[in-house]
């Protein structure tokens, strides 16, 4: 199964996960959880104007640091036994490891990289498109979602590619 991944963090030197949002390709499996208790004072002006506005718009994602280990085994326990995720960041992959205690859940299989695919045109009108006031930008349950679009409209395309339509 395949996972899109995104996650929000403070800053790229002073890094610190704000948030994770995951959703699988068949839209059945997300995860979305913020941490409660995140530093602020390390967030760059960025993430203070483009991620703090975004925060708290879902029920029942707020954790606490100290419970996000066990909240995220809980749902990739609730996986099938091969998941694969799909990010467009080493910083999303290096997050989640940090946030799981540095080490991967038995079904986390394998990785892989969206980044080939953000300059296609299709990926990212599919991305852009997705998108709107309610879903805004920097906000990784979005982001994830986004992805997952690109990624679809992508898979389409070279499947019409195929049968030569």
């Amino acid at each position: 199964m395949l996972m899109f991944l995104d996650t929000e963090f403070t800053d790229f030197i002073d890094c610190e996960l704000i948030s994770i949002g995951m959703v699988s390709e068949d839209g059945r499996h997300v995860l979305y959880v913020e941490v409660q208790d995140f530093d602020r004072s390390k967030c760059n002006g960025f993430v203070q104007s483009a991620v703090w506005g975004s925060l708290g718009r879902i029920d029942g994602a707020i954790v606490r640091k100290a419970d996000l280990q066990s909240r995220l085994r809980e749902w990739f326990e609730t996986l099938p036994r091969s998941v694969t995720i799909a990010c467009d960041s080493q910083h999303d992959r290096d997050l989640l490891g940090d946030a799981l205690g540095g080490e991967w859940p038995a079904n986390l299989t394998g990785w892989f990289d969206l980044r080939p695919l953000v300059d296609t045109g299709i990926f990212d009108r599919a991305v852009v498109d997705y998108h709107s006031l309610d879903r805004p930008w920097h906000h990784s349950l979005y982001d994830a979602h986004a992805h997952r679009a690109g990624w679809m409209a992508w898979m389409d395309h070279k499947r019409r590619e195929k049968l030569g339509e």
